[in-house]
């Protein structure tokens, strides 16, 4: 057995006399952590109280906490008469000493013991990067939202006795309040004729299609979509195990004569669609095709998938209202967002579909989910019934309009002659093709190297298409100035 004096304590055991922990916790738990990873083997006597007090240069009662810690975690066992030992089995070989790097004992393992199954199909496809002006894809301007207002509301829930016992309960199944004024709120704004029995909250757009596709997908299934969709849904669709084929899209959304071939020749198991705006060229599907298709999904039986994902954001004219609200025979689950004109932390997604499906989709939630969020709900709830979100949205919408226009006219300024685009009715984004043949990702590196950040996943470029996706929701006046100079520069330069 080991003497005591053998194991250079002082080389494992670190105090940092400025740290919250106490340092005979700091020295307890570094004992467990040598102990547990097999550098103090079991059967190994620590020194006495004075003598590891010493090594250490700690007080001897310090040493004595220390012990006392170890016992009451079952770690040491007092033998009177021969000192403190640690607790384990017989030891058939003669104990010895682990050797060890000086700060092995600080770092978690690198790698795995074990193997498991990698798949690149959820790469995380998200950039950052450290330029001072950027574009995205279309989100919200964080500046605009009024977190103080809405943390008052949120504050003063949080204190109605009332409400405490949500605390202390798990509910997937969301605020009924809140479910009950966005089953309205939806009605009004978006001619859904639901209750809230028809209602799913979840956390985002991205966990209701995951939860639509564990319950109505199926290995082998097929998923049509746009030609060009938005990626983060291929990757769920993807995972999924289904076949994904893509659907011709021109200035009037999904091609329905191609979608109806898909019919005819194989069966159709799900077509997913983004109508308001599509991601990313932000055409609107027309009300013609939209009939269509819904006369399709019930000749042939497949689901729409209905993804209304900035649904609020619309300018020039009354938004088209959802296929959702025209369905009549339960073909079409719809999703969407709630608060996105909101700080992130405000925003919820949902899922509406018939009575029978909702109950299966809520199983699934439960285990994802199985807490929610029920307090930010009923701060939600609180600010439909109210009409906050009413008085929220009508001024933030019509700062967005003057920014659509602006950046439009930057772009006709600075590169009319290099570019085509439309100007969509709603969004936060606008789709631009180039005229001139270039190399995206090496106009994205060259940008930022002047300080612009341009994602890859804005990109879209094959043998017969070079375009980008701008979001310009997040700019001000002179953010867009700006950016699109330094854009129209960098193309400008790559161009000579």
């Amino acid at each position: 057995m080991d003497s005591p004096v053998e194991i250079p304590y002082q080389s494992f055991v670190k105090i940092n006399r400025t740290s919250d922990t106490s340092i005979y916790m700091q020295i307890a738990n570094q004992l467990i952590n040598a102990i547990q990873r097999g550098f103090l083997p079991f059967g190994t006597k620590l020194p006495g109280t004075r003598a590891l007090s010493q090594t250490l240069e700690v007080h001897r009662n310090t040493i004595v906490a220390v012990y006392d810690e170890l016992f009451a975690q079952g770690w040491v066992e007092s033998i009177p008469n021969k000192g403190t030992f640690i607790i384990g089995k017989d030891q058939d070989e003669p104990l010895k000493f682990k050797n060890f790097e000086s700060d092995e004992l600080d770092h978690y393992p690198k790698v795995t013991g074990f193997s498991f199954k990698t798949s690149n199909i959820l790469d995380n496809p998200f950039e950052h990067s450290a330029c001072e002006y950027l574009f995205n894809d279309g989100v919200p301007d964080i500046r605009l939202t009024q977190i103080d207002q809405h943390s008052k509301i949120y504050s003063a829930i949080l204190k109605r006795k009332g409400h405490h016992k949500m605390l202390g309960h798990y509910n997937h199944d969301g605020s009924e309040f809140f479910k009950k004024n966005l089953s309205r709120y939806l009605n009004l704004s978006r001619g859904l004729p639901i209750s809230k029995n028809n209602l799913l909250i979840t956390r985002s757009t991205e966990m209701s299609i995951y939860i639509v596709s564990e319950v109505l997908l199926s290995q082998g299934d097929t998923v049509l979509v746009g030609a060009l969709s938005y990626f983060s849904v291929n990757m769920i669709f993807q995972k999924a195990g289904v076949n994904i084929i893509s659907m011709p899209i021109d200035e009037e959304g999904i091609m329905v004569e191609h979608v109806r071939e898909a019919c005819k020749k194989q069966k159709i198991r799900m077509l997913y669609l983004t109508p308001h705006h599509h991601y990313p060229t932000t055409v609107t599907l027309s009300a013609q095709r939209r009939l269509e298709l819904l006369n399709l999904a019930n000749e042939f039986g497949f689901i729409i998938l209905e993804d209304d994902y900035d649904y609020d954001f619309h300018y020039d004219k009354s938004p088209i209202l959802p296929l959702a609200s025209a369905d009549t025979n339960g073909m079409v689950v719809y999703i969407g967002s709630f608060g996105k004109s909101l700080a992130p932390g405000f925003r919820t997604g949902f899922i509406v579909a018939p009575e029978n499906l909702m109950a299966e989709l809520r199983k699934h939630l439960g285990i994802i989910d199985r807490q929610g969020d029920i307090l930010m709900e009923q701060v939600l709830g609180e600010m439909i019934a109210e009409g906050e979100i009413h008085r929220y949205l009508k001024k933030s919408v019509k700062i967005y309009q003057e920014r659509r226009n602006h950046f439009a006219a930057l772009l006709e300024e600075c590169l009319g002659d290099l570019i085509r685009f439309q100007i969509p009715s709603g969004g936060l984004a606008i789709w631009i093709e180039w005229n001139v043949p270039i190399n995206l990702m090496q106009l994205s590196r060259n940008c930022t190297q002047n300080n612009l950040f341009i994602p890859k996943t804005l990109l879209y470029q094959n043998k017969n298409l070079t375009a980008m996706r701008l979001g310009y929701g997040h700019l001000d006046f002179d953010e867009m100035k700006n950016s699109i100079t330094i854009l129209s520069g960098t193309v400008r330069a790559m161009l000579e």
